[in-house]
């Protein structure tokens, strides 16, 4: 199946004020962070914020609709993607790929809503050097590194998920120990504690940001 993909608007691009200045808000966390958690909390409490429909290759499931869970692609437009660049991050996982891409993204800013990532630390640092290359990102982006405030309290929530054995565990929190270490590179370090907690952080972390000046209206004088 090859889906119908949005292209951006040139017509939209030299919008100003305050509706011309969303957030690209990016969240990442090591497997049993909790971001999946706080990505819906987030989308429920603040409606005018939106999720990058994500590209795959993997079959359709029931229930799950074109354009609203994922863009289902064939292997060759996939393919097609990655070597024009269209992608602002994709990766291969159990021989299925996923990719976000660029105009995805550009039209929902440029529609003035917020929009949410949910990426690995890996597709992190991907966005990251991509946004450098699009001006319109780069202002947008405002990244979060979610993580328990230690590794025992992450085993201890991985051992409580009951879907993982021992040794996917130790294997896990090997993988979280590296990415863990990378959380200097985001804007903000948030150590998870309750799922109010952490939406209420979020919360004020955007609300933040949606004040600085670079993304604010001069007042007339």
């Amino acid at each position: 199946m090859n889906a119908t993909i949005p292209e951006p608007s040139v017509e939209s691009q030299g919008q100003t004020g305050p509706a011309a200045s969303p957030l690209l808000v990016l969240i990442s966390a090591p497997s049993g962070g909790g971001k999946t958690t706080v990505c819906q909390q987030l989308l429920a409490a603040r409606p005018e914020m939106t999720r990058a429909v994500t590209c795959t290759t993997r079959p359709v499931r029931p229930g799950e609709r074109e354009g609203a869970d994922y863009y289902f692609l064939d292997a060759a437009s996939f393919l097609k993607h990655v070597q024009a660049g269209d992608f602002l991050e994709h990766a291969t996982v159990y021989g299925n790929s996923y990719g976000t891409l660029k105009a995805e993204v550009l039209v929902k800013l440029r529609q003035g809503k917020d929009v949410l990532l949910n990426v690995d630390v890996q597709g992190a640092a991907t966005i990251r050097e991509k946004a450098q290359e699009v001006p319109e990102l780069k202002r947008a982006l405002v990244s979060v590194f979610l993580t328990p405030p230690s590794l025992s309290i992450l085993e201890e929530r991985l051992r409580k998920r009951g879907t993982d054995s021992p040794a996917v565990i130790q294997k896990r929190l090997s993988v979280a120990r590296q990415e863990i270490g990378q959380w200097r590179h985001f804007d903000y370090l948030l150590l998870s504690a309750s799922i109010e907690q952490d939406l209420r952080r979020m919360m004020a972390i955007i609300e933040a940001e949606k004040l600085r000046s670079v993304r604010g209206q001069a007042p007339e004088l």
